[in-house]
């Protein structure tokens, strides 16, 4: 009989670890999350999703390197993460995250030379790309200002994806958006991953754009956050199916049973 050589398990690119997360108020000392573990693999939309509270912002953060676990460890490429770095590029879902004295083609550009992630006509160029894969190249002499809130959004998508970081985190990007507004971009951000199938840890409290968004979704428990559990999402084909409806019941269910 001939061996079969069991193919090798992928690394994964973000692992987190038995991370406790704490912050201090006047009056107490808060625990954001309680040991949470999961792995992000390459090209994953990994959605961490849970209600108001359950520290998935606070999580965000501290892979983004602006907060230090108080208890275990995050790693990306197997290197645990200690401070902010160009291999994780932050959007939030305010719309003022723009320098107001730039226009959307030196916001794009400045963020790769202010990083040394490139220079001069490169960053230019590169800035110009990125700007039009989010279907902005006429606005690129505006200012921010003269821009709707989806297309700060935009912008500030552009700009993340610009620096070719390892992972895209974005912290409810759409949040502030306008319903239809919101079904766009997040249309937008599946086409944009379509083309590059760049690696996204996505933040949100709703139910239906996890499943829209992810891949994968990890649940989280309000107070301190914990895993709750983690889940394959749908693929696109099963979309407004019954399967999406039985999905979101099973996640509805899973955050909130008591």
């Amino acid at each position: 009989m001939t061996a079969h050589a069991v193919p090798a398990t992928p690394a994964p690119l973000l692992s987190v670890e038995g991370v406790t997360l704490q912050y201090k108020t006047p009056d107490t000392l808060v625990t954001a999350t309680y040991r949470v573990d999961f792995n992000v693999f390459q090209s994953d939309r990994f959605v961490l999703l849970g209600p108001s509270g359950c520290g998935k912002s606070t999580l965000l953060k501290a892979i983004g390197g602006y907060i230090t676990p108080s208890e275990g460890t995050i790693r990306l490429k197997g290197r645990e993460v200690r401070e902010p770095g160009p291999d994780r590029m932050m959007v939030f879902q305010e719309f003022d995250q723009l320098l107001p004295w730039k226009t959307v083609g030196e916001n794009v550009a400045f963020a790769l030379t202010s990083s040394g992630r490139a220079s001069g006509k490169d960053a230019l160029e590169r800035a110009r790309s990125y700007i039009d894969k989010v279907g902005l190249t006429k606005f690129i002499d505006s200012f921010p200002h003269m821009l709707s809130g989806g297309m700060k959004q935009r912008v500030a998508i552009a700009r993340g994806m610009a620096m070719e970081p390892d992972v895209l985190l974005m912290d409810e990007p759409f949040a502030a958006l306008d319903a239809l507004t919101r079904r766009k971009m997040q249309d937008e951000l599946l086409q944009l991953w379509d083309d590059t199938h760049f690696t996204v840890l996505f933040v949100t409290h709703s139910i239906e754009e996890a499943i829209r968004i992810g891949t994968r979704i990890l649940l989280l428990s309000p107070h301190p956050g914990q895993v709750r559990a983690e889940l394959n999402s749908l693929p696109k084909e099963m979309m407004g199916t019954g399967a999406q409806a039985a999905l979101e019941t099973r996640i509805n269910d899973m955050l909130f049973a008591h």
